[in-house]
């Protein structure tokens, strides 16, 4: 298969604000992750000699060459035009051919271990890391999922996480792309993890990093299907990293795999979406506990009424 490299390269003075707003577009079209370039920024070790030291502060998102390329390249380019309209984010985007393999090494030079929440530490597997007093480390290879597990909405979803896991806790994490929640899960104490994904590779590569992380092989189950369809057990944390547009559509079902007392977290929230989505989980019997917002996106748990 043949990938296209959209690079982003923008000019604005929130960079932050920007590199979400900018990240927001390529999730819309369903990508499990993006690499950020922020040339300003050091990582922890330095840059190694296989490091790529970027220039310009930018978004890249990595679409398959398909059918739907043509599409997707000229909703990119209305989605920034509305952002500069709207925002002032000067943008422009720098298409890049390349085949399977250049696609799935050449991000990996941009990743570097990176502490997500107050105890967890997610390491790209080819980095070395020393892990301090009481830090948790999540060994991470993306593979063809994509996506480290370092982004806000990851971090925000694994701080509820450590909240409210208890030990013994039968849980599943909606969406599970690499796998991280189910290794953080499994790692903070639960009985058993299972995820489900509706990509088989983004299932493949979950199992691959369960087991790198050495959790039992009868402690994990990854299925492949949308959302809970094929899902018929009861579980004590439900966890949903996923767009808001798929968290108001889980909400119509996810009561349904949720045990007596359970707790249902989800992140990848955008802020504006907040209101819609609690608006639903109220009219539909939630109680909402805790809400989390970090960096213009949200993370709520809620339980059942």
């Amino acid at each position: 298969m043949k990938w296209i490299e959209a690079k982003v390269i923008f000019d604005y003075k929130d960079k932050q604000l920007a590199t979400d707003l900018i990240s927001d577009v390529f999730y819309d079209f369903e990508l499990q992750g993006v690499v950020v370039e922020e040339p300003d920024v050091e990582p922890p070790e330095g840059w190694g000699e296989d490091a790529i030291k970027p220039e310009h502060y930018a978004v890249i998102g990595y679409f398959p060459e398909n059918e739907k390329s043509e599409e997707r390249c000229q909703v990119l380019k209305e989605r920034l035009a509305r952002l500069e309209k709207e925002k002032g984010i000067i943008c422009r985007i720098v298409y890049s051919d390349m085949n399977e393999l250049d696609w799935a090494e050449s991000w990996k030079a941009y990743f570097w271990p990176e502490k997500i929440s107050a105890n967890i530490v997610v390491k790209p597997a080819w980095r070395e890391y020393s892990r301090g007093q009481d830090e948790i480390v999540l060994e991470i290879d993306p593979g063809m999922a994509f996506g480290t597990g370092t982004h806000t909405t990851t971090s925000l979803c694994v701080s509820m996480i450590e909240k409210y896991l208890k030990r013994g806790d039968f849980f599943l994490d909606v969406g599970t792309g690499s796998g991280i929640l189910m290794i953080a899960a499994a790692k903070l104490g639960a009985g058993k993890v299972w995820g489900t994904d509706n990509d088989e590779v983004a299932s493949d590569v979950a199992r691959n990093n369960l087991m790198q992380n050495r959790i039992e092989k009868s402690m994990f189950k990854v299925i492949t299907g949308n959302l809970v369809d094929k899902m018929a057990e009861r579980f004590d944390l439900v966890a949903a990293n996923i767009t808001s547009d798929a968290i108001l559509t889980l909400l119509d079902d996810v009561k349904r795999v949720m045990a007596d007392n359970g707790i249902f977290v989800c992140s990848g929230i955008i802020e504006e979406n907040k209101d819609m989505v609690m608006e639903k989980m109220e009219n539909l019997g939630f109680e909402i506990i805790e809400i989390l917002t970090k960096k213009n996106w949200v993370s709520i748990a809620c339980s059942l009424q």
